[in-house]
């Protein structure tokens, strides 16, 4: 009945003071935002949580990932995805609440038994991460960096491939991020992913992914909308979408 009762909100949704909401997001990270087709975990999410809240309609722009929260400094924008660190209120900013956060591991073969639990384990590995990743963890990066065994790599996938064939000891990565491009690959019927193990290694913060609206209004018409996907089960619905296998 309860299941029931937020599905029949989400159809009655208001539609009184409706706004189309302009929002910078990340030009492309998969399963998360994908510019060609405005889909995406996030685009979804943010999308349906401000057409329940409000009636309010996404129009989604891309940019570097750098420049989103300079868009929205620079009001080219309603809204970003995220402020990077920047703190946005000063700026006219409203924060809303975590509508997808990112989750960062070490992951390895699980043949391989490697436990990493201190930087001083990674010594000696071979890391390949995401682009920037050594400057945000620099206590477990930098000693890998220094050695010539740290490695960056934008495209995700072929993450997946270097760890599974060997050619590195670990990536790091969302792990959300990771499994998508390992059902994608494992969908072509060339690859087969070996177990693997991941390490968690810092605490995850959603905080450090609020979106940030210009309106107060738009942002309490998303928060509210957003707590009724979850409540719904819509919100989960929309990650299975891309993460099931």
């Amino acid at each position: 009945m309860r299941r029931l009762f937020a599905v029949l909100l989400m159809l009655i949704a208001p539609t009184v003071l409706a706004e189309d909401v302009t929002m910078a997001f990340g030009e492309k990270i998969p399963p998360f935002c994908f510019p060609e087709t405005n889909s995406g975990i996030e685009i979804e999410v943010i999308a349906e949580a401000l057409a329940v809240g409000g009636g309010h309609k996404l129009k989604p722009v891309y940019f570097p990932f750098a420049r989103v929260p300079v868009a929205f400094k620079a009001g080219e924008v309603d809204a970003a995805m995220t402020d990077l660190g920047e703190d946005m209120q000063p700026h006219g900013g409203h924060y809303g609440d975590p509508a997808v956060f990112y989750d960062n591991v070490f992951i390895t073969l699980r043949s391989r038994g490697l436990k990493i639990r201190r930087p001083e384990d990674l010594k000696g590995l071979s890391v390949i991460a995401f682009q920037g990743a050594d400057k945000r963890y620099p206590e477990w990066l930098g000693p890998v960096k220094q050695a010539g065994n740290y490695h960056e790599q934008n495209d995700q996938s072929l993450q997946v491939r270097m760890l599974n064939d060997g050619r590195h000891d670990v990536v790091l990565s969302d792990r959300n991020i990771f499994r998508y491009f390992s059902l994608q690959l494992t969908r072509t019927g060339s690859f087969k992913q070996q177990p693997i193990q991941e390490h968690a290694f810092t605490i995850a913060r959603p905080q450090d992914y609020r979106p940030v609206f210009r309106s107060a209004k738009v942002r309490d018409d998303f928060n509210a909308g957003l707590a009724l996907l979850k409540k719904s089960g819509r919100y989960r619905a929309i990650y299975d979408k891309y993460l099931r296998d």
